[in-house]
């Protein structure tokens, strides 16, 4: 009877597994995060391989800009380039297509922070 029991658990344990569907795990830019720098690509990570069908970069306030060129085949992480970014908040969508054909899709936030003034160019105040 037991080992029914412990049957049982794992069927389902299974059968949630088989269930999941593609998602990010990790990304470059972070969500959510602020970089000091404008980043040179975009990086998204995967749960598992999928085929990206589309990428845009849109700043608050300005129009959506697709990001090109995409990867062609499936992968669990890619990378794709970026134009330089001016500072403002971010955000990144994305839609891809999983390996049992599930379509996915979510959003990516990021903000790029003003650069600093650099104290050794700054010019001395006498008194």
């Amino acid at each position: 009877m037991k080992s029914n029991w412990l049957v049982g658990v794992a069927l389902v344990a299974l059968a949630a597994t088989a269930q999941a569907h593609t998602h990010l795990k990790s990304a470059v830019p972070a969500e959510g995060s602020t970089v000091t720098a404008s980043p040179e690509h975009i990086a998204l990570v995967f749960s598992e391989s999928a085929r990206v069908t589309a990428l845009t970069l849109q700043k608050d306030g300005e129009q959506e800009q697709k990001l090109a060129p995409l990867p062609t085949e499936a992968s669990a992480q890619i990378t794709v380039p970026i134009p330089k970014l001016a500072p403002g908040k971010y955000q990144v969508s994305w839609r891809v297509v999983s390996g049992d054909n599930h379509i996915m899709s979510g959003k990516l936030h990021f903000t790029v922070a003003s650069a600093a003034p650099n104290k050794a160019a700054m010019p001395e105040h006498a008194p």
